[in-house]
């Protein structure tokens, strides 16, 4: 019995191995932070570092609907074998890399500023994802050691809401819920998180 469930295990992370993914970084020294790397499996779980020396890095999941999107983003742009980087003389934005693998298929493509509106497109995808788990951080930190700025913590996943780049925004109800709950967080940031998660759990699954 023993055996079996080793073997099913290792079949597992195997499966796991060859699943499809994406695999987005980007290098950008004196920005804040000056290197990300995110991960995307075809299920929709992912997970999100802005340090190459971290080994638990952050993990996520999309809506089915949201990693769908980004795999097919993935498939017009022919899974990054083509090149990306316009060529024109621009300002540095940063060193991004696609990469895309499945199984024993890597390809990769590497730009600072592309014309291809779907490279845009997916681009804005990651940098989305970035800026929200920085946003749940934020609001985790805070909670754990800064009560008085849970407010702006909260302001700030408002902002990126109304800018339509909260990304899988369920991930944050098990945070907001406890603020909301908790009496010895201010009133207003009880009722922002309140009224943020209300507004989340009217969102399809």
């Amino acid at each position: 019995m023993i055996r079996l469930l080793a073997f099913l295990a290792a079949v597992s992370v195997l499966t796991a191995a060859d699943a499809p993914r994406l695999i987005y970084s980007k290098s950008f020294p004196g920005s804040n932070p000056p290197w990300i790397e995110i991960t995307v499996e075809k299920t929709g779980a992912g997970q999100y570092k802005d340090d190459p020396k971290d080994d638990d890095p952050l993990k996520f999941q999309l809506r089915e609907t949201e990693a769908a999107q980004m795999f097919s983003l993935a498939g017009k742009l022919d899974h990054f074998s083509r090149r990306l980087e316009s060529g024109l003389k621009v300002a540095n934005m940063g060193m991004k890399t696609f990469r895309y693998e499945d199984g024993g298929k890597v390809s990769e493509a590497k730009f600072n500023y592309s014309e291809d509106a779907d490279a845009r497109a997916l681009t804005d995808w990651f940098e989305h994802i970035a800026e929200t788990e920085r946003s749940l951080m934020n609001l985790e930190k805070a909670v754990r050691f800064d009560k008085l700025g849970v407010q702006d913590a909260i302001l700030q996943i408002e902002i990126l809401r109304d800018q339509n780049h909260l990304v899988s925004p369920q991930q944050f109800l098990p945070m907001l819920d406890r603020v909301a709950k908790n009496e010895i967080f201010l009133h207003m940031a009880r009722e922002r998180a309140a009224n943020l998660g209300d507004w989340i759990r009217t969102l399809p699954k």
